[in-house]
């Protein structure tokens, strides 16, 4: 396991209709760039990612106009209805390319600010586990469960809760069977640990920065701006 190669997944199919805007989320401006090609670059850059699959929509057209569409270690896949689908076919993509034992990161296309010093941390932390792990950070907030009606009906404890991130980081072979099972089964996983623990593997959780958010809302932009900003070499 020691040689295994580490492949990047970037689901880029979904249109974030919470968002309000002219066109996908990931394809929305941020500092001159486009959101995509952000959360692409963590992995583009790092010399031991040894390819990037990008599942896209059939009618993508935002995608052709992106310098990075044409980088030879970006391979396209056809996105599905749901994210799941979206990944199941990016692995399957890397047929004949990935080993069994080779990791494979997923990351979500609107998810911007990766820091390099987290994802050498999940590559470093997770080199010999034998099933994977997840980016995440604890719950720092009071957590309410609403009772349908917009009024709260308890207060969750937060101990030992976590905030899902990604990348999430398993073995080829166990994540697409995990996959397949769970759409075999009827489960819609909403993320790929849902999948793992689904076949019964407890994936590792990796704590990572706060600031690793996803573009969800209009206000989410200008952090993300803040904190890439915040990065940049003087």
């Amino acid at each position: 396991m020691s040689g295994a190669r580490h492949w990047a997944v970037v689901p880029a199919a979904g249109v974030g209709s919470r968002m309000r805007a002219d066109r996908p989320k990931q394809y929305l401006p941020l500092l001159g760039r486009q959101v995509i090609e952000h959360s692409l670059q963590a992995f583009l850059d790092h010399p031991r990612i040894a390819g990037v699959v990008v599942a896209l929509a059939a009618d993508d057209g935002w995608w052709p106009t992106l310098p990075v569409s044409r980088h030879p270690k970006i391979v396209i896949a056809p996105g599905g209805d749901e994210r799941c689908h979206s990944v199941l076919n990016a692995l399957h993509a890397l047929a004949g390319h990935a080993a069994d034992d080779d990791w494979v990161l997923v990351h979500d296309a609107a998810r911007p600010c990766l820091a390099r010093s987290d994802l050498d941390r999940m590559l470093e932390t997770l080199e010999g586990d034998a099933v994977g792990g997840i980016l995440a950070a604890p719950v720092a907030d009071t957590i309410k469960r609403e009772d349908g009606t917009g009024r709260i009906a308890a207060t969750v404890e937060r101990q030992g809760l976590w905030r899902a991130f990604t990348p999430q980081m398993f073995r080829y072979r166990l994540l697409d069977d995990a996959l397949a099972r769970a759409l075999a089964d009827g489960f819609l996983v909403t993320d790929e640990a849902s999948a793992m623990e689904h076949a019964g593997f407890s994936p590792r959780l990796i704590e990572g920065r706060a600031d690793n958010i996803k573009i969800t809302r209009p206000e989410d932009l200008a952090f993300a701006a803040f904190v890439l900003e915040g990065r940049a070499p003087a």
